[in-house]
C-alpha cells in the first residue's frame, strides 16, 4: 500500500503553525521568563521554524511544479514570505509588519500552488489527490 503524502496541506499546517507561534503563543506564554524559560524571543528557536517551514514549503511546491503545473509563481511568492520572515528576525521593531505579509504570502502560495494542481489538466493521476 503506497502512502501518499498531502505536501500542500503539510506545507500550510507548518506555515499556519509558525503563524501561531509568531502571533499567539507570546499572548499566552508571557509567564515563561518567570520560570527560566524563553521561547518567545529566541533566535535559535525562530531560525528552527522558519527553516523547518522553509525545507516543507519548499518541497511542497517544488512537486507541485515538476509534477502537475510547471508554474514557479507559488515558489516565488513563497520565497518572498520566507524573506519576511528573516527580515522579520533582523528588524524586531517592524516584526508584526514583516509577520503579516509574510504568512500572507506563504499561505496564498500554497494555496495557489493548490489550485493549479487541480486545475491542470496533466494526462495522468499516479502520485494526484483528485
Amino acid at each position: 500500500m503506497k502512502v501518499k503524502i498531502n505536501w500542500d496541506a503539510l506545507g500550510i499546517a507548518t506555515s499556519v503553525a509558525c503563524a501561531i507561534h509568531c502571533a499567539l503563543l507570546p499572548l499566552f506564554l508571557t509567564s515563561l521568563p518567570l520560570f527560566g524559560y524563553n521561547i518567545i524571543e529566541n533566535t535559535v528557536f525562530e531560525f528552527i521554524m522558519i527553516g523547518i517551514s522553509f525545507l516543507i514549503g519548499a518541497y511542497s511546491l517544488y512537486h507541485g511544479r515538476k509534477k502537475h503545473h510547471h508554474s514557479w509563481w507559488p515558489l516565488f511568492i513563497f520565497a518572498a514570505g520566507i524573506l519576511f520572515l528573516f527580515a522579520k528576525m533582523g528588524w524586531h521593531e517592524w516584526r508584526l509588519w514583516l509577520l503579516a505579509p509574510a504568512v500572507v504570502c506563504i499561505v496564498v502560495s500554497h494555496f495557489l500552488n493548490y489550485r493549479l494542481c487541480r486545475h491542470h489538466d496533466h494526462g495522468h493521476t499516479d502520485d494526484c489527490d483528485h
